[in-house]
């Protein structure tokens, strides 16, 4: 039953999702997908957890990225490896001709989260990264619903083309921005993502949009006893100019942000630093309202020079703009997720979230989630940012969210990396991967949804745009620091 906008979307498989759901009340080309995912668990599970323990950062996963475009080859898929100038991404294809639809995976790993599989706080004694945001799961899953959909297609004789985008560096909002500005997704009809969560959703929101950019400033060093009279403090210029910008916050819309890190303050305090570094992200709900807060920074840039007799120069790194939502692709994977499921999980499973809960503030109703959230209709946008956004203004794009880690858990914590690294978070994997193989094949099948979903998608657009930041000669930032 759909009613007005802010309610809920009620389904009787929304009431019976605990049911388990056997092969034969589902279509048979769904069904050849199932059969792929169960008799390749095990496969899948290595996988991740090879890229889980690799734990590379956003433009250096070469190993993780290699990993599954060698999985996808060995499947039939065609490798266009190093794309958008981009080393770590890649395009894996199979099929021809229309409909094209694209599923989106990711890999990348975020830095100084370190953790092993275990209930509390401990860092792996070989890795200073870690996933915990499990774009381990994000790739593997993705690859997976790839490949399942694709066996479905040749033995069901559907017509199309599956196209895999290896998709890097997504923790800094880059690497699809590049694939997109490469014209990579231009001829798509339908793009699918999906994302590691605390709980099993539809993602029918929006999200924020973000400029990130780092200020360079130059002075001049000199002996901070002896001779401070001769010294021009880079250092103070970024101080000064993070006073202004947190002078700034009080002026900023209730959905704004800003945060930095100063990555360059000098060498030793007895040397007046020469050179400095701060490094910004800007958000709001709407990428024009990141430009206004953003050339406020550039005069509080520029200001700070002045101030302390520097100079300033910065690096724009990367710019998404607000996701666009899709209704109706939203309603068909919610129609797909409550054909699979929510995840289950065991009882030793459940000690372990719980165990991991400790740290956080709760109470929490869940240990770990077993439901799938009702889909609501103009739900509140995230919080966060991603790159994802930069496609879904190319073509009509939704994903989900399955219970990967601890109920409550913030992303970007230690409990997600630690979830990742075991069953836990492999359940919400497979979940997902099942869900984006049959969202993937009712497509193929009833191509009537690319229509209806485009119409949606030039409605998500009216009167909206954004100036982007970038030059058109803009190259990409190969560096985490």
């Amino acid at each position: 039953m759909r009613t007005k906008a802010g309610t809920i979307y009620l389904s009787v498989a929304t009431v019976l999702l605990s049911v388990s759901i056997s092969l034969a009340e589902i279509p048979i080309e769904k069904a050849t997908a199932d059969e792929w995912i169960e008799n390749n668990k095990a496969t899948l599970a290595k996988v991740k957890q090879r890229i889980w323990e690799l734990a590379e950062l956003s433009f250096e996963e070469y190993k993780s990225s290699k990993i599954l475009s060698d999985l996808l080859a060995e499947h039939g898929f065609k490798i266009e490896s190093g794309v958008a100038d981009l080393p770590t991404a890649f395009v894996a294809s199979y099929g021809s001709g229309r409909p094209i639809i694209g599923i989106l995976a990711e890999y990348d790993a975020l830095p100084g989260v370190s953790q092993k599989a275990v209930p509390r706080k401990e860092a792996r004694e070989d890795a200073v990264n870690g996933h915990a945001c499990g774009h381990c799961l994000f790739g593997t899953a993705s690859s997976a619903a790839a490949i399942a959909a694709r066996y479905a297609m040749e033995k069901h004789g559907l017509k199309g083309t599956i196209r895999l985008y290896g998709c890097p560096a997504e923790e800094l909002g880059a690497g699809k921005i590049y694939m997109s500005k490469a014209g990579l997704f231009d001829d798509c009809d339908i793009s699918f993502h999906w994302h590691p969560d605390g709980k099993t959703k539809v993602w029918a929101g929006s999200s924020k949009a973000i400029i990130t950019a780092k200020f360079n400033f130059h002075g001049l060093s000199a002996h901070a006893a002896a001779s401070p009279e001769e010294g021009k403090s880079a250092l103070d210029a970024v101080e000064l100019m993070n006073i202004g910008a947190n002078f700034l916050r009080e002026h900023l819309t209730e959905d704004a942000r800003i945060h930095y890190v100063i990555t360059n303050g000098g060498d030793a305090p007895n040397i007046v630093p020469p050179d400095a570094q701060v490094w910004y992200f800007v958000r709001a709900d709407k990428h024009n309202d990141t430009l206004i807060i953003f050339e406020r920074m550039l005069d509080m840039a520029r200001g700070a020079a002045l101030m302390t007799g520097t100079t300033v120069d910065w690096d724009i790194g990367s710019e998404c703009p607000e996701l666009l939502s899709n209704p109706v692709l939203s309603e068909l994977i919610q129609k797909n997720l409550e054909l699979v499921g929510a995840p289950t999980f065991t009882e030793s499973e459940k000690r372990f979230a719980a165990e991991t809960q400790k740290a956080l503030t709760g109470p929490f109703e869940y240990s770990l989630c077993e439901v799938i959230e009702p889909l609501v209709e103009n739900p509140a946008g995230l919080k966060g940012s991603t790159d994802v956004a930069a496609v879904s203004w190319i073509v009509p794009t939704s994903g989900l969210r399955t219970a990967c880690f601890t109920y409550g858990a913030p992303l970007h914590s230690w409990q997600v990396t630690a979830c990742g690294g075991m069953s836990i978070g492999e359940k919400g994997m497979i979940t997902a991967a099942r869900t984006l193989a049959y969202s993937t094949i009712e497509v193929f099948k009833r191509p009537e949804w690319i229509e209806k979903a485009r119409i949606s998608f030039e409605k998500q657009k009216e009167g909206r745009g954004f100036v982007s930041v970038l030059p058109e000669d803009y190259k990409v930032p190969k560096k985490n620091k």
